[in-house]
C-alpha cells in the first residue's frame, strides 16, 4: 500500500502554486453551459402559481379554464384543496406549456377559493411575537450570578442581524426529461452524487434510472442540495407529456421569497469583566427565525467559548415566511456579529482598545496562539496602530473607524470516492461525482492528481459533474476540498503503484524503489535510471490501470490528509458621513488559516468573494416584510440591495500559510472566510461614530437614528 501522506511543503511541484482555474476561459468567454442555459429540442416551458397570502387555507381549486388553453401540456398541483399554506410564495401549481407566455396565461386562469388566516412575519421585537416564540431551554455553565456580582465592569447591549436571502444569480431549478424508464436530469445543484436518490424517492423510481448532469452551477451557498418540489413535479410533467423535456427555473421574485434564507438573530447580551479586561461572565437572551420552523440558537459566545460563567436563553420564533436553508457557515456570521459587537462595546466601556481586549482573552478560545498571531497580522495589514482611536473621536462630518471580527469553522472532508485511470497511451483520467460551484474544484483535483503522479496538469483530464462517476459528497460545510483532495491523492497513488509494478522489471529494481518525477518514472534518487511516462505506460499492455481512492471521514484525522478546524480574523476600515448617514467601505483585511492550501490563488478568490458577501450583508442586504400583507416587499434586484463594484473598497487577503498549519492537512475554506466581515464592518462604524448602530445592515437611516440617540436604530 502506498504511503498516502502529502509531500513536504518545499518539495511540491504543483500543489501550493498559484494556478488559474481550468474553466476560467470557457466561463469568461460565455461557452460554459449552466443548467439554465439548456434548451433541448421539444422543450416545454413552465410557470408556477404561488400563494398570494402568508397564511391561508385552500377551499377549492379549479383548473378547467387553464387546461383548456391551447399549448398547455400539463398542470400539476403541489397541494390539494384543504391544505393550509404557511407563507406567501408557497408553491401551489406548476404549468407546462409550449411557451412561457402560454404557461403564464394558464397560471392566471387557475381559480382558487381562499380562506385567509392571521399571519406574523416580523421578529425584531420579541414582545410582539406572542405564542409564536418558543423557548429552547436554558444553558448554564459556572456561576453567572456570582461572577456578575464580582465583576468590575458590566456591559449590556442589544443587537440584531435580520434575515437575508440566498439571491443565487442562477435561480433554483432544472431541466428534466423522462424517457421510458430513464430520466435525464440537469439540476443546478450542489449535490451531484446524492440528488438523484432524493428525486427518486419523490417520484417513486430507482435512483439508478436517473442520470444527473451539472457541469456548472451559478450560485448555491448551501441552498441547492435537494431536488425540491418543483424538481419532482417537473419530472411528472415530462412523463405526462410523453418524455418532452421540461424546464423550470424560479423567477426572481419567487427565488427571493421561498428559495431559502439565512435566519435572523437578535440578542440582549450582558458581559462581566475585571478592570484589566479579563472576561468572567456572559449572559444572553436571544431569539431568531428562519421562517415557519423558527430559528435555532446561534453559537454564542462565539469563538471565546471558555468564558467560565455563562447563561444562555433562546427562543425560536415561527413566522409566516419562506423557509431557511443552509447559508455559508450556518449561524456563524450572526454569532460573530452578536459576540464581537458586544465585546467591542465592552472594550469601549473599559476605555480599552478592542484589539487589546481580544488579544488578552485569546486564552478563552480553542486556538489561542493562532488567533493572537492572526490579530497581529491583520492589525499590521490595516495599520491598526495608527488608525484606531477612541470611539467617536474625530472632527468634521466624515468620520473614519476600524473594527474587528473573528471566525472559526470545522471543514473536515466529506465522504468521497475517486477513480484514476492510466491509459496505455499515457493519458490520465480522474473521475468523481463531485461538482464545481465556481470555487476551483476542477482545478484543485487536477493539481492533486498531477502532484501525485509527477505530471503536468495538462496531462490530467478531470471528469466531474455527473452521478455516473464514483460518488462524492455534496458541497456543503466546507467539506469538498478535503474530501476530493484525499480521494484523488489515494486513487492517484494506488494507480501509480500499479504502474510501478509494470515498470520495475525493465528498470531492474523492486517497485517500491521507484518514483514519478517530471513526467518520468525513475529509480529513487537516480534520474539517470529512468524512462519517460509514455514509455512506462507502454509497459502496461493493452489494458488500462484503473484504481479507486476513498476519503472516509472517520479515518481522515488519523491519516492526516485532511482534518478540521479553521480560524480567521477580519478587520475593516470605514468612512461615515454624519450628515447623510452613508457608510463607505475603505478597506477590509482578511487573515485566514485553512491548513494545507492546495491552490493559493483560488483560495484567495474564495476569501475575496466572502468579503464581498460580508459587505453586502453589513451595509445593504435585508429582506423587508410587510406586516399587513405578509409579503416580501423587495423580491427583486432593484430593491433587494447588493454591493456594486464602487461599494467594495480595498480588500486585502492574507492566507495564513505556515508549516504548522500545513501539517494539519487540507481544511475547508468556503465557510470561515464568510463569517467575521459583518462584525468587523459594524464595529468600524461604532469606532467612527462613538455610538452603536445595533442592527445591520448599517443603512443611512439607522446611522442617523443612532446619532440622534434613538433607542431603536
Amino acid at each position: 500500500m502506498p504511503e498516502y501522506k502529502w509531500p513536504p511543503m518545499g518539495k511540491r511541484k504543483v500543489m501550493g502554486q498559484r494556478i488559474n482555474r481550468l474553466d476560467g476561459p470557457v466561463k469568461s468567454a460565455g461557452r460554459a453551459k449552466y443548467p439554465s442555459d439548456l434548451n433541448p429540442q421539444g422543450l416545454l416551458q413552465t410557470a408556477m402559481l404561488t400563494s398570494p397570502y402568508a397564511h391561508a387555507k385552500i377551499r377549492s381549486i379549479n383548473l378547467d379554464a387553464a387546461k383548456a388553453i391551447p399549448g398547455v401540456s400539463g398542470i400539476n398541483l403541489f397541494v390539494q384543496p384543504g391544505a393550509e399554506i404557511q407563507w406567501a410564495g408557497a408553491e401551489i401549481a406548476l404549468v407546462a406549456a409550449n411557451t412561457e407566455e402560454i404557461a403564464r396565461d394558464a397560471v392566471r386562469a387557475i381559480k382558487i377559493d381562499w380562506e385567509v388566516l392571521p399571519h406574523v412575519v416580523k421578529d425584531e421585537n420579541l414582545a410582539k411575537a406572542g405564542t409564536r416564540a418558543k423557548a429552547a431551554g436554558e444553558q448554564v455553565t459556572g456561576d453567572p450570578e456570582k461572577a456578575f456580582s464580582e465583576a468590575n465592569v458590566t456591559l449590556e447591549g442589544e443587537y440584531g442581524i435580520p434575515v437575508i436571502t440566498h439571491c443565487c444569480l442562477e435561480p433554483h431549478g432544472n431541466v428534466i426529461s423522462w424517457k421510458g424508464d430513464k430520466i435525464d436530469y440537469w439540476p443546478s445543484t450542489q449535490a451531484v452524487s446524492t440528488v438523484a436518490t432524493q428525486l427518486a424517492t419523490l417520484i417513486n423510481v430507482p435512483a439508478t434510472n436517473i442520470n444527473v448532469t451539472c457541469d456548472y452551477m451559478g450560485g448555491g451557498f448551501g441552498s441547492k442540495f435537494p431536488p425540491d418540489s418543483w424538481g419532482a413535479e417537473s419530472a411528472k410533467l415530462s412523463k405526462g407529456s410523453g418524455g418532452r423535456p421540461v424546464k423550470v427555473f424560479l423567477d426572481r421574485a419567487t427565488e427571493l421569497t421561498i428559495a431559502g434564507v439565512r435566519p435572523s438573530h437578535y440578542a440582549k447580551i450582558k458581559i462581566g469583566a475585571k478592570s484589566d479586561g479579563s472576561i468572567t461572565a456572559w449572559q444572553s437572551d436571544s431569539w431568531s427565525s428562519g421562517g415557519f420552523g423558527g430559528g435555532g440558537m446561534s453559537p454564542i459566545p462565539y469563538v471565546f467559548v471558555n468564558i467560565p460563567n455563562r447563561r444562555n436563553n433562546h427562543a425560536a420564533v415561527s413566522l409566516n415566511s419562506g423557509p431557511q436553508r443552509a447559508w455559508r457557515a450556518p449561524n456563524h456570521p450572526q454569532a460573530a456579529f452578536l459576540t464581537c459587537s458586544a465585546l467591542t462595546d465592552l472594550a469601549a466601556k473599559l476605555n480599552m482598545d478592542p484589539l487589546a481586549l481580544l488579544h488578552k482573552n485569546a486564552g478563552l478560545t480553542l486556538r489561542a496562539d493562532t488567533y493572537r498571531n492572526q490579530l497581529e497580522k491583520a492589525a499590521e495589514l490595516i495599520d491598526w496602530k495608527n488608525k484606531y482611536h477612541a470611539p467617536g473621536e474625530g472632527k468634521g462630518t466624515l468620520r473614519r473607524g476600524v473594527g474587528i471580527g473573528v471566525a472559526t469553522w470545522g471543514g473536515g472532508g466529506h465522504a468521497s470516492k475517486c477513480k484514476v485511470t492510466i491509459h496505455p497511451d499515457g493519458s490520465v483520467e480522474v473521475e468523481l461525482g463531485s461538482q464545481d460551484l465556481g470555487t476551483g474544484n476542477r482545478t484543485c483535483i487536477s493539481m492533486v492528481a498531477a502532484e501525485s503522479l509527477g505530471l503536468p496538469m495538462s496531462a490530467i483530464k478531470v471528469k466531474i459533474g455527473n452521478n455516473s462517476y464514483p460518488a462524492s459528497g455534496p458541497s456543503g460545510g466546507s467539506t469538498t476540498i478535503g474530501g476530493v483532495s484525499t480521494s484523488t491523492r489515494k486513487a492517484s497513488l494506488n494507480a501509480l503503484e500499479k504502474l510501478f509494478e509494470k515498470v520495475a522489471p525493465a528498470l531492474g529494481v523492486a517497485a517500491d524503489q521507484l518514483e514519478a518525477v517530471d513526467s518520468r518514472i525513475q529509480v529513487k534518487g537516480n534520474p539517470n535510471k529512468a524512462m519517460s511516462w509514455k514509455q512506462a505506460a507502454q509497459k502496461m499492455g493493452p489494458s488500462p490501470i484503473e484504481e479507486m481512492g476513498e476519503n472516509v471521514p472517520a479515518q481522515a484525522a488519523r491519516e492526516g490528509l485532511n482534518t478540521l478546524g479553521a480560524a480567521g480574523v477580519q478587520m475593516a476600515e470605514v468612512e461615515v458621513d454624519t450628515e447623510t448617514g452613508i457608510v463607505k467601505m475603505r478597506k477590509l483585511v482578511a487573515v485566514q488559516d485553512c491548513g494545507l492550501v492546495v491552490n493559493p490563488k483560488t483560495a484567495e478568490s474564495q476569501v475575496f468573494g466572502a468579503c464581498i458577501m460580508s459587505i453586502c450583508a453589513a451595509l445593504y442586504e435585508e429582506r423587508v416584510m410587510d406586516a399587513v400583507t405578509g409579503r416580501v416587499l423587495n423580491p427583486d434586484m432593484e430593491f433587494y440591495k447588493l454591493a456594486g463594484l464602487p461599494d467594495i473598497g480595498e480588500i486585502v487577503v492574507h492566507m495564513d500559510i505556515q508549516e504548522v498549519h500545513d501539517k494539519r492537512g487540507v481544511i475547508g475554506l468556503g465557510e470561515p472566510c464568510a463569517i467575521g466581515g459583518i462584525a468587523a464592518i459594524a464595529n468600524a462604524v461604532h469606532n467612527a461614530l462613538g455610538v452603536r448602530v445595533p442592527t445591520v445592515p448599517v443603512t443611512s437611516d439607522r446611522v442617523l437614528n443612532a446619532l440622534g440617540n434613538k433607542r431603536y436604530a
